[in-house]
């Protein structure tokens, strides 16, 4: 099952589980559209894979399913490509 972590990893903006402009890698790492457009290039920073929309999980599945509350913060990689 899906984090939704709360933020973006780059800009610390809020993500609330019902955001339309959070996007995800592979693994989770969560950023926003405005830093995966301007700064990221598309790519997670991470592991270079592709970033798309995070899916929003319907209000009456967050009581038992909650969102994560756990902030991940990274701004030294945002804007860097990993290499693989």
């Amino acid at each position: 099952m899906l984090e939704l972590r709360p933020n973006c990893e780059c800009c610390n903006k809020d993500l609330p589980p019902d955001a339309d402009d959070a996007m995800i890698c592979t693994f989770e790492c969560t950023f926003c559209r405005d830093c995966v457009e301007s700064k990221l290039r598309e790519r997670c920073p991470n592991c270079g894979g592709n970033l798309t929309p995070r899916p929003i999980r319907h209000v009456s599945k967050l009581e038992k399913n909650p969102a994560s509350t756990a902030r991940v913060l990274n701004p030294e990689g945002c804007g860097q490509r990993a290499h693989l």
